[in-house]
């Protein structure tokens, strides 16, 4: 049976309405009433597909089809629905909505599963509200503890528990996901650049996914008035930022073997237009498909950022929210993905995954797979983003078909 492409571009566009910005990209972010539309939609969408409804600590939803196996573990599908800000309807998303197709397919075709399928609606990955990113699947493995989210804020100083009780969310609930309770985890996802589509090829079988680090720098100097400080005697830590955040592109250079270094966001205080600035602070991504890479281009930045503190009255300080190695993705999955390819008669590739995802957490704990369709123009994070639904339905089969293997007994 394959899977109905009407249906899915039907989701996509009725979930790309739940945004703040409109005629502007999809800006939805975690414990927004833009979450709050969204995730009423997608639960309301599980029990018409006959799924049982739950929601975690977190506000990961979950939705639930019964096996026949007492106490199995689970065959999950799924992947994140907050967005970048002005972002597009696809990142995330897609992945959500191909879980709710293979769940539809699984009701109109009357197949009970020997393991359980659950379709999997994760919070925070992108980090735009409150930092890190990955926040829904880390929470959920225990990789971010109780504690730690207790402290999460957004730029606004609003805590993330705050956040989630103003949309009705009870963050005292059960948190932790037990490994033992997942047998798989499957995402699909647009693949964000422009390899499939340059080839013309249908689908994407990630191998693995490149790690990251990701920091947050502070440079402060000391504030004064722009027209009465002489050059000679400025702390501007504006013009120290700038400096370190020119310098990296060449350090990633260095690097070499496709490492990259992004800068993103950049705060400046007290960001008046005839005031010194006395405070910076910004984000640092670092990215590449082996560890030593990040290594090398970590100790680079850190040495340089370093070499800026006491530098005419600047000080610089580091802090690493995050860290993730590179993760290979379950050889028998992709094989699986592979075979049902070849099968169907679905132009395939291998390929890795500049991009993070929520399955670089679960594969520390449990089998991970994950699929890629084309991206037109290989855009992202952005309004043109944009994925064919005909590709999507393509992407939807092979992971119903795989589901269906991996659940049967």
């Amino acid at each position: 049976m394959t899977a109905n492409k009407e249906r899915i571009a039907q989701h996509i566009e009725l979930l790309g309405q739940f945004t703040a910005t409109p005629g502007q990209g999809v800006t939805r972010l975690t414990y927004s009433k833009e979450d709050l539309h969204a995730r009423n939609y997608i639960k309301e969408k599980m029990i018409e597909y006959g799924l049982q409804v739950s929601e975690d600590g977190f506000g990961n939803i979950f939705g639930k089809l019964e096996g026949t196996l007492k106490d199995a573990p689970s065959v999950i599908v799924g992947s994140h629905f907050d967005s970048v800000p002005h972002g597009g309807a696809y990142d995330g998303t897609a992945g959500v909505v191909i879980g709710l197709e293979v769940a539809a397919l699984f009701q109109e075709l009357q197949v009970t599963p020997d393991y359980p399928l659950e379709v999997l609606a994760m919070v925070e990955e992108e980090g735009s509200r409150f930092g890190g990113g990955l926040m829904g699947s880390r929470g959920m493995m225990g990789v971010m503890t109780e504690e730690d989210f207790t402290t999460v804020a957004d730029k606004d100083g609003i805590l993330a528990t705050d956040a989630m009780a103003a949309i009705g969310l009870d963050p005292s609930k059960e948190k932790i996901r037990r490994p033992e309770t997942m047998k798989a985890f499957l995402e699909l996802h647009i693949e964000q650049g422009p390899i499939l589509e340059e080839k013309g090829i249908r689908i994407g079988v990630v191998e693995a996914i490149v790690g990251l680090v990701q920091l947050e720098v502070t440079v402060q100097g000391r504030a004064g008035h722009a027209g009465t400080t002489p050059m000679d005697r400025r702390s501007d830590a504006l013009v120290s930022a700038a400096q370190l955040i020119a310098a990296f592109p060449q350090i990633a250079e260095e690097t070499g073997h496709g490492t990259v270094i992004t800068t993103g966001r950049l705060q400046v205080f007290p960001n008046g237009a005839n005031v010194i600035p006395d405070e910076v602070v910004f984000s640092v991504d670092i990215r590449a498909g082996k560890d030593e890479y990040i290594q090398q281009a970590l100790g680079q930045v850190n040495e340089l950022v370093a070499s800026h503190n006491g530098v005419e009255g600047i000080r610089t300080d580091v802090d690493q929210l995050m860290s993730i190695e590179p993760k290979e993705l379950d050889p028998d999955i992709r094989g699986l993905f592979k075979d049902i390819s070849e099968e169907l008669a679905i132009p395939y590739c291998t390929m890795n995954s500049g991009a993070g995802h929520d399955a670089m957490v679960l594969s520390d704990f449990t089998a991970c797979g994950m699929v890629f369709v084309p991206s037109k123009d290989g855009l992202s994070h952005c309004p043109e983003e944009w994925s064919d639904a005909e590709h999507l339905a393509d992407g939807a089969t092979i992971l119903f078909e795989a589901v269906k293997r991996l659940a049967l007994v």
